[in-house]
């Protein structure tokens, strides 16, 4: 099936008509264009659009061609459009967890009247990671590793600094994963192309740092002036098991504008995808 094909030869609304005509029985050109109001010359050009397109035959009988609909091609049509309307619906899906974002942004947008709004929320998340705590500390604090889970699923890191000592600098910039901009810095220079498609950029500063057992830092999206959105205050904890490495984390909200509700709707579906990424990124073979 040429779905662009049929697609199009059914966009026209003449030919739709003609094709819910063919549904009911096979019928000749000249009564197809009494029923659909009109003229045979232009009903006959719609019809052999139609029979280019897959979704109609035709044999002559006598001095009539007779058209009929062929159903097959209308049934892979359909078959396609549901697997495309599944492919949306499917559960914990990207289409699920926009929704769940759109929600959420609401409530935020709602809840921003003044400056301070979500200061001393909290979002705490739990993971158990199938590997040692030497592997996620790394992965935590080299920037070539953070690169491989420190955005959500449909952002990509295009520039990370991230300085494992206190008052280190932590600096994470990230443009959408399907921007085809090829540049990816891990080594603090930034992107130099001035495409202007950043989609978030945020500085900080490392806390504490306590190898294979506590990692602290400090992070402030941006607006787009430039201003800090708010502060995030992270707090991640590692604790060794007997099958790998158990991760707490707190982040906590300070300095939060008005501007800051889209960032802030965004806090518990964003890192929590990050941090399954993590566990993704240090599961050993």
């Amino acid at each position: 099936m040429d779905a662009d094909a049929l697609l199009t030869a059914l966009a026209d609304p003449a030919r739709w008509r003609l094709v819910t005509l063919l549904a009911e029985r096979p019928r000749p050109v000249g009564v197809l264009a009494q029923l659909a109001e009109a003229r045979q010359p232009q009903t006959t050009k719609h019809l052999q659009h139609l029979e280019r397109a897959g979704v109609v035959t035709s044999q002559r009988t006598g001095q009539r061609r007779i058209y009929a609909l062929r159903s097959g091609p209308l049934r892979d049509l359909a078959a396609a459009l549901t697997a495309l309307a599944e492919a949306a619906d499917q559960a914990g899906g990207p289409h699920e967890t926009y929704d769940r974002y759109g929600r959420s942004l609401d409530t935020e947008r709602r809840a921003a009247a003044e400056p301070g709004w979500a200061d001393g929320r909290t979002f705490d998340f739990r993971r158990s990671l199938a590997a040692s705590p030497d592997l996620v500390w790394r992965h935590l604090t080299e920037p070539s590793l953070l690169a491989r889970w420190w955005t959500p699923d449909d952002l990509r890191v295009s520039e990370l600094v991230f300085e494992a000592r206190p008052g280190g600098r932590v600096v994470l910039q990230y443009r959408d994963i399907d921007d085809t901009d090829d540049t990816h810095d891990t080594d603090g220079a930034g992107d130099t192309d001035g495409s202007g498609r950043v989609a978030g950029h945020g500085e900080g500063v490392v806390v504490d740092v306590r190898p294979r057992e506590l990692l602290a830092y400090r992070l402030s999206p941006q607006l787009p002036d430039g201003s800090a959105a708010f502060t995030a205050h992270v707090d991640i904890g590692l604790r060794p098991t007997g099958t790998g490495t158990d991760l707490d984390v707190r982040y906590r909200i300070t300095g939060s504008t008005v501007d800051s509700a889209d960032f802030i709707a965004g806090i518990e579906i964003g890192f929590g995808q990050s941090l399954d990424k993590l566990t993704d990124a240090v599961r050993e073979p």
